[in-house]
């Protein structure tokens, strides 16, 4: 993202700029924009994550120009910084997903929003099982007993044998830095 810009201000460029081109987009976004955007984190983060649905080619490629236009001007952002990097989550999540989503963001041409939060933490808790780097934002969050119990019998599932007891491992790792008690 650009240096000392946070995610709304980023995505209120981005609505102007796409205005300016008559072009409309309205999706599902995850990840850090989705927790900067909810005010659970407060840190930067060099993209916006799309869950759902494909990026329309021409919101792609306007979001590569405008990229462009960003660094043009001296500040930094990434040509993939809108993205469908964690769409294959989409088919994973928790049945009648897109029933529980929450408003997000919302500007004259763009409409975001995210998942509701027993889905949000799904994905940040899969995301700390299997890559280990989103335990901060797992904190942040501040999942309660319940919320980890309700969501074990999701994250436990895969071929792997071993995953259960990693995802177990994990979450006691969680609630005990959470001071849950453990």
């Amino acid at each position: 993202m650009i240096p000392n810009m946070d995610t709304y201000e980023l995505l209120v460029l981005f609505d102007r700029y796409l205005a300016n081109r008559h072009l409309h987009f309205e999706a599902v976004a995850i990840g850090g924009a989705a927790l900067n955007l909810l005010g659970v984190v407060s840190r930067l983060t060099k993209d916006c994550d799309i869950l759902y649905p494909e990026i329309p080619r021409d919101i792609a490629e306007a979001s590569r120009a405008f990229a462009t236009e960003v660094r043009a001007r001296g500040d930094t952002l990434q040509n993939n910084w809108l993205n469908n990097g964690p769409a294959s989550l989409a088919n994973q999540l928790l049945p009648q997903w897109q029933e529980r989503l929450q408003a997000l963001f919302s500007g004259n041409v763009i409409c975001l929003r995210s998942l509701g939060r027993v889905d949000l933490l799904c994905a940040k808790l899969f995301a700390l099982c299997d890559r280990g780097i989103d335990l901060g934002d797992c904190i942040a969050l501040a999942p309660t007993t319940d919320e980890l119990a309700k969501v074990l019998s999701w994250l436990e599932q895969d071929a792997n044998p071993d995953w259960p007891a990693h995802v177990r491992a994990t979450l006691v790792d969680l609630r005990r830095r959470l001071g849950h008690g453990i």
